[in-house]
């Protein structure tokens, strides 16, 4: 699972981006990758691994929900 976020400061004038992944590893864990940064730039990368697929996604959700409340918006091409 993917999900990429855009937010967008017309003051500032750099659209930036937040995106999330899930990705089983080779030990049976899920990884939580999340890359942000400028638009059209290499990113920041983070990747947090957890024992189960539940425990990924509440924290994959608490992520992509936090980004929300910051002003952040889901992209339209997003599946």
């Amino acid at each position: 699972m993917t999900t990429c976020l855009l937010y967008h400061n017309s003051e500032r004038q750099l659209p930036r981006f937040y995106r999330i992944e899930l990705a089983m590893n080779l030990f049976s864990e899920v990884s939580v990758l999340r890359e942000w940064g400028i638009a059209g730039c290499d990113g920041h990368c983070m990747i947090n691994i957890y024992g189960n697929l539940r425990e990924a996604s509440l924290a994959a959700d608490e992520h992509r929900n936090r980004m929300i409340q910051k002003g952040y918006f889901r992209d339209t091409l997003d599946a």
